[in-house]
């Protein structure tokens, strides 16, 4: 089962997706995919680390999730955005080649028998058109990576102020 849990900025869309991962496990995997760039980027990470509690299995990984074995167990990855940063940035700004190696990483872990994914991404392309031409391209990386995500999943879900609206999945018009 492979959720796909999108939105807006501060939309509500980890608490969400927090919420229905231990509405499924009583223990939960959480992936973070944050890179840490900077002392503010450290502190947003140990907020969210104070969120969870012992309940959680942590895991850092920034961009090879096929290191992880997801069979059997719910995990909850947070974030497609700044996962894709990670190959973004590493690829000097290669739209198709960061596309490319990130479809292939998710196909890699789609597969794993018996795993309940629940991924959240945002819709960075709803807000104000981007200044620069690596913001336009980043732009369009997480398009078509959410396109392709959502392709694949299960349900998604659209937070929009805090309020899930189900887009796709069992009892949606889809």
């Amino acid at each position: 089962m492979f959720y796909l849990i999108t939105g807006g900025e501060r939309s509500g869309k980890s608490s969400y997706a927090q919420n229905l991962a231990l509405e499924l496990s009583d223990a939960p995997m959480y992936v973070a995919t944050a890179r840490k760039w900077d002392s503010d980027f450290q502190n947003r990470i140990d907020r969210h680390q104070q969120d969870r509690d012992q309940r959680w299995t942590n895991i850092e990984e920034e961009k090879y999730l096929s290191k992880i074995d997801f069979s059997g167990k719910v995990a909850l990855i947070d974030c497609v955005t700044l996962w894709l940063t990670n190959f973004f940035v590493d690829h000097k700004n290669d739209v198709s080649l960061s596309l490319e190696e990130a479809k292939k990483e998710f196909l890699s872990i789609a597969n794993q028998e018996n795993a309940v994914l629940i991924i959240v991404t945002n819709e960075i392309g709803m807000g104000v058109h981007a200044h620069t031409e690596i913001g336009r391209k980043f732009t369009e990386l997480q398009g078509w990576m959410n396109q392709f995500l959502a392709s694949k999943a299960d349900e998604v879900v659209l937070m929009v102020s805090g309020i899930p609206v189900k887009i796709k999945g069992e009892n949606s018009k889809f």
